[in-house]
């Protein structure tokens, strides 16, 4: 029997868990392209060019596993990585508004990731990812109010946040969550992180490692 969750140290578990083995499985461009469900999901969702390619090389200590590039809608389908002997599945989704494809492009891939987030049991949460330089934005909004619509878990995620000013980055933090306030699906605590510094990366596998447990994966 695993420990009680307050004696637990989330972040430590979570530091082991992605030190493992992980490595790219599957790509899918359309929705009966998905792999069979298996071990637990993470998903994680923002617009374009947000970082979350880099969030999950920087999860997982690596530095291309998940592709990085400049330009944004680079990730143009949905990326399935197997973590720690499938334990779990991280998944890296198109991002969504400026892309630098056609507008239909684009629709594709909106109609893909709804449908993924609509239908896949072993879909624990979304982490949407926001550039913490910015805050949210109209399609954040609108992509939180579609998450809503469908009951789907999700938890704010503000990233870049070694190029906010040390005296913004509270306020930024407390804006963001008083925005939560107006979703029922959203998770309340705000979490922050960048890739470059490291910043907030082990208390987001933190979080992960307590979801996995509250599900008794």
């Amino acid at each position: 029997m695993s420990a009680p969750a307050a004696a637990r140290d989330f972040v430590e578990e979570g530091r082991k868990l992605f030190a493992g083995p992980c490595e790219f499985i599957w790509a899918a461009a359309k929705i009966d392209g998905l792999p069979p469900p298996g071990p637990p999901e993470i998903a994680f969702a923002g617009r374009s060019n947000v970082g979350k390619s880099s969030l999950i090389n920087a999860l997982t200590g690596r530095k291309t596993l998940a592709r990085t590039s400049q330009t944004p809608g680079r990730t143009q389908q949905l990326n399935f990585f197997v973590l720690g002997d499938e334990r779990m599945r991280l998944v890296d989704m198109p991002g969504y508004g400026y892309a630098a494809v056609g507008r239909a492009k684009v629709g594709e891939w909106t109609e893909l990731a709804h449908a993924y987030l609509r239908g896949r049991a072993p879909l624990m949460r979304v982490f949407l990812l926001i550039d913490g330089r910015h805050g949210l934005k109209d399609a954040d909004h609108e992509t939180m109010r579609q998450f809503d619509k469908s009951a789907v878990s999700y938890q704010v995620v503000l990233t870049k946040f070694d190029a906010v000013k040390k005296a913004d980055q509270a306020a930024g933090i407390a804006d963001t969550a008083a925005a939560l306030l107006k979703h029922p699906a959203a998770f309340p605590q705000v979490l922050f992180t960048s890739s470059e510094t490291g910043e907030g990366v082990p208390e987001l596998r933190g979080a992960i490692l307590r979801l996995l447990a509250e599900r008794g994966a």
